[in-house]
């Protein structure tokens, strides 16, 4: 890790910097690396791993496993939720971000890799569900600084497009990386190197190729991306842990009075996230019980969705920066509300619909997802982004309980799981109707 170098300062009028396009790709690989945890561990194999299949559960009983997962994740969630906002905030003032950006980073791939000791037997269960929530931590940590260094790798004029071309980043790492550990290890009965898929190997020997890649592409923002030079707000003396809660507390109340659309975009952005994510979440569920997709299928619709999400976020993003976030995320949202309910009415139609309208659904996750990015980067003052950004992840973890329990209402109440589109769908017009009222050009937060 280089030592810091000061970059210029961003001003709340015109902003002309020229940045090299290697420290961009240098900052975009991260999100390329941190697909590994995304991907890999959270979404398409090691949780796969823990709750089991149709047929095999060796961590114990599918519904107790599953439940100890969203309980374990809960709480993850929660700690975030408490403590990101500040950490961010002391990073910033510390003139550290990309210190705690590299420490943060660093811990989730040795929590990566400590997953390979997590063998198949319910003794090893705990150890699992605490790695993986430990993980989520840390993850989210690093990603705060992380995207507090936007403005580092963009100017007012660039910061959609920086911002989609690194999201994109994030796709197509996955699915390089779930095409190498699924067949390399997973989906052959031999893999590389012998391996098999006997006491979970397979997947555990997966984890550790994942904390590799991770490693591996989290270096380059560390050694190419200049530090931020502390400055503005961020030049306020340093005080305990517990005095930045007070700090916090009257740095929100500030932008309560002064800025009151930000605040009403982080509840807004909070609410549609949370439906993105729902999107992803339940789709391979979706495409396996309501569809008739095969455990192969969902995973090749699974690369086919990223490739779609990815290739139509590096395209918005150029959008984004000539017609402003807001009107991205509003036409995201209508396609997605349109998108998901054409998925529910259709239900019956076979899965060549869910190919069509599942895909299409896709379009959209990326560019409002990168636009939501962007919105907020374009308003936070030099020196107060990982705050902001801190916000931006406790709003969100805030939420989070929304889309699985509108999901998981609506498949109570219509009494079949298609139903649970609805739910999804719901959170995200909530969020569309929240959006709409706030003002699309916003002033630059004061210092």
């Amino acid at each position: 890790m280089t030592a810091p170098s000061p970059t210029p300062a961003r001003s709340s009028g015109a902003d002309d910097r020229v940045v090299p396009r290697r420290r961009i790709i240098a900052w975009a690989l991260w999100d390329w690396g941190g697909a590994s945890f995304n991907a890999v561990v959270t979404t398409f194999v090691f949780t796969v791993y823990l709750t089991g299949n149709a047929v095999n559960h060796p961590f114990g009983d599918e519904a107790f496993v599953s439940a100890q997962l969203g309980w374990t994740l809960g709480v993850a969630g929660l700690i975030v939720a408490l403590l990101a906002p500040v950490t961010g905030q002391r990073s910033d003032t510390s003139g550290n971000r990309k210190l705690w950006l590299g420490v943060n980073t660093y811990i989730v791939v040795a929590i990566i890799a400590g997953l390979f000791f997590v063998q198949a037997a319910p003794e090893y269960l705990w150890l699992g569900l605490l790695l993986l929530a430990a993980g989520s931590v840390f993850f989210q940590f690093a990603e705060v600084n992380y995207n507090a260094m936007l403005s580092s790798v963009s100017n007012r004029r660039t910061i959609g497009k920086v911002s989609g071309f690194g999201w994109s980043m994030g796709y197509f790492g996955g699915i390089v990386l779930l095409l190498i550990v699924y067949f390399g290890f997973i989906h052959p009965d031999v893999g590389l190197f012998g391996v098999t898929s006997e006491n979970g190997l397979s997947v555990r020997v997966s984890m550790l190729i994942a904390a590799v890649w991770f490693a591996i592409f989290a270096l380059p923002v560390l050694i190419s991306v200049p530090e931020l030079e502390p400055h503005g707000s961020a030049a306020r003396p340093r005080v305990s842990f517990f005095a930045s809660y007070a700090r916090l507390g009257r740095d929100i109340a500030g932008l309560w009075r002064t800025n009151r659309h930000t605040v009403y975009f982080l509840i807004a952005s909070a609410v549609f996230r949370d439906g993105l994510t729902g999107v992803f979440t339940f789709g391979g569920v979706l495409a396996a019980g309501t569809f008739g997709f095969s455990a192969s299928e969902v995973i090749i619709f699974a690369i086919a969705a990223n490739v779609t999400a990815g290739v139509s976020t590096v395209i918005v993003g150029r959008l984004d920066d000539r017609v402003g976030p807001k009107p991205v995320i509003v036409v995201a949202l209508i396609g997605l509300v349109i998108c998901g309910s054409a998925v529910f009415f259709l239900h019956d139609a076979g899965k060549g619909a869910f190919w069509v309208f599942g895909l299409a659904l896709c379009l959209f996750v990326g560019p409002a997802q990168s636009a939501s990015r962007s919105f907020l980067g374009r308003v936070i003052p030099a020196g107060r982004e990982g705050e902001i950004f801190g916000l931006y992840a406790t709003t969100g973890k805030a939420a989070t309980f929304l889309a699985p329990a509108a999901f998981a209402l609506f498949v109570t109440l219509g009494g079949a799981q298609y139903w649970g589109i609805l739910g999804i769908v719901l959170v995200l017009l909530v969020g569309l109707l929240v959006l709409l009222p706030v003002s699309a050009k916003q002033k630059q937060l004061s210092d």
